[in-house]
């Protein structure tokens, strides 16, 4: 609600909170604070109705109050909040039980300092200032204009965002065209030389995603290969950084090295390789002359170079030799525009109604083809799988104007996505115009996005205990539903992170900027402006002459980008901050910076800390001070090796992401009561084990195990038995020592709770243990969509078997390293929503596959004992390869594992296991692997590779 109200509506329950008895307040203060209660609750409503108006359609005087008002309503919750942490800490946000307890034993000291701290003084000058508010405006009456009755859209969850990947025509494209001009086809001398081909077309058309179709398509076929984004203001050494990282070259000093040394860098990575680079969105040509001296390989290896951009000079500065091509986009044909709106409507194949054929049609009309303004409008369109009346088609036809053509695409284009952002609730307008402070063609991770929404004081209690986590995510997932983010999916086809159009993000910079919402320092047109009262900072340049500093008193929120962390002023200035993420800023290399860790004790407001990938090894005493924050995120790549006895002092985190950090002294953890994410903490005393079975709240728990004991794990699991809401639970041991204890543990004495997501193991594993969960209770596994077990002690067939019927099973992980079976059938009776399909099982088994097994797998890795089925008379190693297995999209790895066997028979079982695949009509990317020591263990590194990334 934050754009649209300001701070009021957290204020309306503070102030109430000032008023119960136990205050026992002077009646003037009392009375005083009663009429600004009511005043604020006015505003509120008044504020609700002129946040549903675009800006530009609201009276003058009405958008001048609403500013006016949401200022003002920071500077109230800044004097409430200050004047209750200054007596014994207490929450302001915090409306508990315990909180009551609190605030009655602190009832005598709030009497005798109320004067000191002066709150009757404060409460008296903000209603004199809100007087002088409502004089310059008649009251709150406000005449709000209704050119158009807004559309109601169903907050109800739904997963029917449309992948970028299935756009109508893209295949055809894909096919057709561009692999013509990138003469993938060819095979003759010409052919040979690095090829260009630059894709070039008006925003919203779909270029990135006709590069990235052609992207998965072809990029099996190439040594190296790498997709980077540029966008419209790029630094050239990250974009170079980028590059070489996505090629596979991370090497460690990329961050201190300058342009040159980067672009020479990546030329002599590239002297003997096939790559395929494709570089998108790019929008300066001098930017383009910098990055191709990298590319000037005349290796002769085939190799491809891809570019997208808007503006026709840059494409054909991306091409000036005569190999190379300019694909100029084009908009949807009609039919294929139609076919793209129905299936987002319509998605059950009924077609269109014929009350909405002409309607369709005529919106279609407007939309101009351009993929962006189909799915948009689509989304506006449909609640709940249920369509919108044909009366609220028929108005937003009226609002489109005079449709999308090339010459007016970025004004039709906004006022496109403006219609549909005015037609989010208010909650969901605050969340998205958020998206602002991430520069453009950021990935921006789901998880740390909703606890930075959490921290502002964006999302709100839905019902009683429901975490605010989870609220954040159906906001997330809403904001997807209606097509203002983009998805992106991890392998399972789960969505982890987004995107924001860039010309999305355009209209939210714009509204921003508008309403003084975010601040950024990005070297682009919204600097200009000076913002004395700005609440949230985006630091992303670090070349800003801007002075930051006389903002400091207002702001509440800073996200600093790698390249500005030079600019950032002394931590201690801040006086009201809640979210601070310098996530990404190496602050090792940043010794002349003002930068201090030790300023952050004075953020006593602060809810969100964010350092991951920040290079620190120790966390400064003074962070103990922050008794309100909520989450602290280090991240898996820090180097803290220990978590120190302040933590325990952090009684309200929500979120605490280390890595692989020791736990000690004890008491460290038994404070954290309120804790739903505990991540990369290493436990080595019983003590601290048993201390988990306190954080009754955890949702994700990612432990491991430094010199385990009997008596550590029986503490561990009977902490375990308390957690009745895991989702996620992780466990890795911190030694190669063997012992099954602890799953022998979990299988007698563990019930795994009916949320319980993904379970994974990388401890010495026993299937016996599974069978024991499913036996006590199936359902309790119904959502189990992730498994991986590690160093299991052997696999026989009915395991496969029991595995195979859990129903929600999307991702299967098995590593054996004792006894297995020596024959393992994949039935087509099981497995149906599997997705990615690995078990390793050594040189002791051969593993094959039924017709019809594994109807959704994209991704395959298994071994073969090559020996075993030639003993077992599978001479022609037939292992149901030829013919199944339909749905491979990504890979398929065969492990032949050669103990014992004769190299002819290794080399028959390549030339068979190859032959099966070489046809697969999907062409996925194939690996066969023939390793002579795999049953004892050789891949178990490939294996945690396997697991780690994905």
């Amino acid at each position: 609600m934050d754009i649209v109200t300001g701070a009021i509506a957290k204020l309306i329950p503070k102030l109430a909170d000032l008023l119960v008895g136990v205050y026992k307040l002077h009646k003037n203060v009392k009375k005083n604070i009663e009429d600004l209660l009511k005043e604020l609750e006015s505003m509120n409503v008044a504020l609700v109705k002129i946040g549903e108006v675009p800006r530009d359609q609201l009276d003058k005087q009405d958008k001048l109050w609403a500013d006016e008002v949401r200022e003002l309503s920071y500077i109230i919750e800044d004097v409430i909040d200050k004047f209750l942490v200054r007596v014994n800490h207490i929450q302001p946000d915090d409306t508990t039980n315990k909180f009551k307890r609190l605030m009655k034993r602190t009832t005598k000291l709030l009497k005798k300092v109320k004067d000191k701290y002066g709150i009757a003084h404060a409460i008296k000058d903000i209603q004199e200032q809100l007087q002088k508010v409502a004089a310059r405006r008649d009251r709150n009456k406000v005449v709000v204009p209704n050119p158009t009755e807004p559309i109601s859209i169903d907050p109800c969850l739904r997963a029917l965002y449309t992948e970028a990947t299935e756009l109508v025509g893209i295949y055809g494209k894909r096919d057709q065209e561009l692999m013509r001009l990138l003469s993938m086809e060819r095979d003759d001398a010409s052919n040979n030389r690095l090829k260009k081909v630059s894709i070039v077309g008006f925003g919203g058309l779909g270029k990135t995603t006709l590069a990235r179709a052609v992207y998965d398509k072809i990029k099996g076929d190439f040594d190296c290969r790498a997709f980077v984004p540029v966008g419209q203001n790029p630094d050239m050494k990250k974009v170079l950084r980028d590059i070489l990282i996505d090629l596979g070259n991370p090497h460690s000093d990329l961050a201190i090295l300058d342009a040159n040394q980067l672009i020479k860098m990546l030329h002599e990575f590239l002297e003997n390789k096939r790559y395929l680079v494709i570089i998108d969105d790019i929008w300066d040509e001098k930017l383009w002359e910098g990055i191709n001296f990298a590319f000037s390989s005349k290796n002769n290896l085939r190799c491809r170079l891809i570019t997208t951009t808007r503006i026709v000079s840059v494409s054909n500065s991306c091409c000036s030799s005569a190999d190379d091509s300019v694909y100029q986009m084009k908009p949807l044909s009609s039919d294929d525009s139609r076919r793209l709106f129905h299936k987002r409507i319509f998605p059950d194949d009924s077609g269109c109604p014929n009350e909405y054929e002409q309607v369709s049609k005529d919106i279609l009309k407007k939309c101009g083809g351009v993929p962006l303004a189909i799915i948009t409008i689509a989304s506006v369109l449909t609640s709940d799988q249920q369509v919108k009346t044909k009366h609220e088609w028929d108005i937003l036809l009226q609002f489109l104007g005079s449709g999308l053509t090339e010459d007016n695409s970025l004004e039709e284009m906004r006022r496109i996505l403006s219609f549909s952002y005015y037609n989010l609730p208010s909650h969901l307008k605050t969340c998205l115009l958020y998206l602002c402070i991430y520069p453009e063609d950021t990935m921006i991770d789901r998880d740390r996005l909703i606890w930075k929404w959490v921290a502002e004081g964006f999302v709100h209690h839905g019902k009683q205990g429901t975490s605010l986590f989870l609220v954040g995510l159906n906001y997330f997932n809403q904001l997807i539903n209606r097509s203002m983010i983009q998805p992106i999916y991890n392998d399972l086809g789960q969505v982890y992170a987004c995107r924001v159009h860039d010309m999305v993000l355009g209209l939210l910079c714009n509204l921003s900027h508008a309403a003084k919402f975010v601040k950024l320092l990005d070297g682009t047109r919204y600097n200009m402006s000076s913002q004395s009262n700005v609440r949230r900072l985006s630091l992303q340049d670090g070349n800003e002459d801007q002075q930051i500093m006389p903002l400091t008193n207002f702001v509440r929120s800073i996200t600093v980008f790698p390249p500005a962390v030079s600019i950032m002023p002394a931590l201690s200035k801040f006086e009201v901050l809640r979210v601070l993420d310098l996530s990404d800023c190496y602050l090792k290399r940043s010794s002349s910076l003002q930068l201090n860790l030790k300023d952050v004790g004075h953020l006593i407001h602060l809810r969100y800390l964010g350092l991951a990938r920040t290079g620190i090894s120790e966390l400064p005493a003074e962070i103990g001070n922050l008794q309100f924050l909520e989450v602290l995120n280090i991240g898996s790549s820090s180097q803290l090796s220990r978590l120190p006895s302040i933590v325990c002092k952090l009684r309200r985190l929500l979120c605490l992401n280390v890595c692989l950090s020791e736990v000690v002294p004890a008491g460290v953890l038994q404070n954290l009561t309120s804790i739903e994410v505990l991540k990369n903490i290493l436990v080595c005393l019983n003590v601290i084990a048993q201390e988990l079975g306190n954080l009754v709240r955890l949702r994700e728990l990612v432990v491991s195990f430094k010199n385990g004991s009997l008596h550590l794990y029986e503490g561990f699991v009977e902490s375990l038995c308390n957690l009745h809401h895991i989702e996620i639970l992780s466990i890795y041991r911190h030694s190669s020592e063997t012992s099954f204890e602890l799953m022998d543990l979990l299988g007698e004495r563990w019930v795994p709770p009916v949320h319980l997501r993904e379970f994974i193991s990388w401890m010495p594993s026993k299937l016996s243990a599974l069978r024991r969960w499913i036996k006590k209770d199936p359902s309790h596994l119904s959502n189990l969509s992730e498994l991986t077990l590690s160093r299991v002690n052997d696999v026989q067939q009915e395991d496969v078997e029991i595995i195979g019927r859990l129903l929600s099973l999307r991702r299967l992980r098995i590593k054996s390293t004792h006894q297995t079976q020596r024959l393992l059938v994949i039935r087509a009776d099981g497995f149906c929503c599997m997705v990615e399909f690995i078990l390793y099982c050594g040189s002791a088994a051969q593993i094959m596959f039924e017709p019809g097994a594994l109807p959704r797998a994209e991704k395959v890795r298994f071994s073969l004992g090559v020996h075993v089925a030639k003993e077992d008379g599978n001479y022609g190693f037939d292992l149901g390869l030829q013919g199944n297995l339909l749905s491979l999209r990504r890979e398929v790895c065969v492990y032949l594992c050669c103990g014992g066997a004769r190299v002819g028979d290794a080399k028959e079982a390549e030339a068979a296991v190859r032959h099966a695949l070489d046809g697969h009509p999907n062409h996925p990317w194939i690996g066969i692997e023939m390793n002579p020591n795999i049953a004892q263990g050789a891949h178990d590194d490939d294996f945690c590779k396997d697991v780690v990334e994905n």
